[in-house]
């Protein structure tokens, strides 16, 4: 018969596996977060001016509440894998 042991032993590197992965996958919730134009720039590491010009351009979607620029977390990560896809792209 199997050593009981080495079941729990089994099932505990099963749930450490499991908690790492919900550790590192992004929740639908960090996705629908809404970035500030400060804090995309930041994130994308360029000026509020650039992420103003990116928004005007039509690079960047974005929302306007009152008189901030609200622009989604999931929208500022695809745009940098755009821009990643577009600078090899250039000949």
């Amino acid at each position: 018969m199997n050593n009981p042991f080495e079941i729990i032993e089994q099932r505990l590197s099963n749930i450490e596996n499991l908690l790492l992965d919900i550790k590192h996958k992004p929740t639908e919730e960090d996705k629908a977060e809404n970035l500030t134009v400060k804090e995309a720039a930041e994130l994308l590491k360029v000026s509020e001016q650039s992420i103003h010009n990116y928004i005007k351009r039509g690079f960047l979607p974005a929302q306007k509440v009152g008189r901030i620029l609200l622009i989604k977390r999931i929208d500022v990560e695809q745009s940098l894998q755009e821009v990643k896809s577009l600078k090899y792209k250039r000949a």
